[in-house]
């Protein structure tokens, strides 16, 4: 029998993964008041397998990174305490996790800020009311144009939330068993002095930097948004100076090995584009070169209808060729598109995002070739610690 291509093992720098089956980032919005919760352990516990590879919704790098309600945070000791047992919980089934860490810029409204100041970008240029998934008119407030002096601030502010991820672990014990319910996990917890063989001593095993979907790192790279006449705008080399020293400030905290970096340059979202993405996405990626990176998770175009069927547009071969570590791929792959471009070379690893949010044993269901649950739109977002979050059925 041939093997499916999604379930053979991969490398990916000093990790060893057993399949390419990705848990893209996903907002899930039930980490009240910023800091994560319990219930997340269930979650992503839930979507763990021996060898797996796991990316956490996205995470802000400060108080001015916030751009919707109960995202979670880890720019406090507080959130870093309360990341630990969720990162725990996933360590304990053989897992790989990377937390994204983001910076919403715009994206964001005064009762969101802190003294309900303006959000902070690479412009002055507001985004525009924008409808929601259920309907609702979401209104964000003007932005505030960074000064070239301050750009390092929010640099900086994502090299100490990358040093915060990596210090959200349990260095104090063993986690060897974890049991959850719906809502809760419990762990079985060895002495330290059964410490001798412990695997992971640290909290997440890297972060993934939110490059993607008009945030504050896309605001930078793209010219719609970007009206800067001085060194971060203009020119493409311009533009991405952010971007790279974002990069370049994480990779020396902890590690080219613990980075990945994800991109959207062909979306359009929050009023977030380029004329030209092809020249951005090919600049960008061979210049994270010159950083030894571990992956770029990069987006697909939206998928194009051929045939009466909806199918993915498979864009991304120049940025696989042009970048020299691991590639994600992702945008609207199921099993069989998500299978042959693993088999053609076109990427190393398919994230996914709504099919494993509402199909906690994807893997185990394609490798059977199991029916998918349908996931339900309307509680992508809402505050329910289980309803749309950790009742998705398992196949057993």
């Amino acid at each position: 029998m041939e093997p499916i291509p999604l379930l053979t093992p991969y490398k990916m720098g000093q990790l060893d993964l057993s399949h390419r089956v990705v848990l893209a980032p996903l907002t899930r919005q039930r980490s009240y008041g910023n800091i994560p919760q319990p219930h997340a352990a269930v979650y992503y516990a839930q979507r763990a397998t021996p060898g797996g590879f796991l990316i956490t919704e996205a995470t802000g790098v400060s108080d001015t990174a916030q751009g919707y309600h109960n995202t979670p945070g880890i720019w406090t000791a507080e959130h870093v305490e309360a990341w630990k047992p969720i990162v725990a919980a996933v360590h304990a089934k053989g897992t790989v996790i990377f937390c994204q860490i983001w910076h919403s810029g715009r994206v964001s409204s005064y009762e969101l800020q802190p003294g309900g100041k303006a959000p902070v970008s690479s412009t002055e240029k507001g985004v525009g009311p924008q409808m929601s998934f259920d309907g609702r008119l979401e209104q964000f407030s003007p932005p505030r144009k960074l000064t070239v002096e301050e750009i390092p601030v929010i640099v900086d502010d994502f090299r100490k939330a990358a040093r915060n991820a990596i210090d959200a672990g349990r260095d104090y014990v063993l986690i060897s068993e974890v049991m959850c319910s719906q809502t809760i996990c419990w762990p079985r917890i060895d002495a330290k002095s059964a410490y001798s063989n412990v695997k992971h001593v640290i909290g997440f095993d890297g972060v993934e930097i939110h490059g993607a979907f008009g945030y504050i790192i896309d605001q930078f790279l793209k010219d719609s948004p970007n009206d800067r006449t001085d060194e971060y705008g203009g020119s493409l080399e311009n533009r991405c100076r952010f971007a790279l020293e974002v990069v370049e400030a994480i990779v020396k905290e902890i590690g080219g090995h613990r980075v990945g970096i994800r991109f959207s340059p062909f979306a359009d979202y929050m009023e977030c584009h380029d004329s030209d993405p092809h020249s951005l996405a090919l600049h960008i990626s061979t210049k994270l070169n010159d950083h030894g990176i571990l992956y770029l998770h990069m987006i697909e175009p939206r998928m194009a209808i051929v045939e009466g069927r909806r199918v993915v547009p498979k864009r991304l071969l120049p940025y696989r060729e042009a970048f020299k570590g691991a590639f994600i791929a992702n945008g609207g792959y199921d099993g069989a598109e998500g299978n042959k471009v693993v088999a053609e070379g076109y990427a190393d690893l398919v994230s996914f995002g709504r099919l494993f949010l509402a199909n906690p044993d994807l893997p185990k269901r394609f490798e059977v070739g199991a029916e998918l649950n349908n996931y339900d739109r309307m509680t992508f977002y809402t505050p329910d610690p289980v309803i749309g979050y950790t009742d998705y059925p398992f196949l057993e």
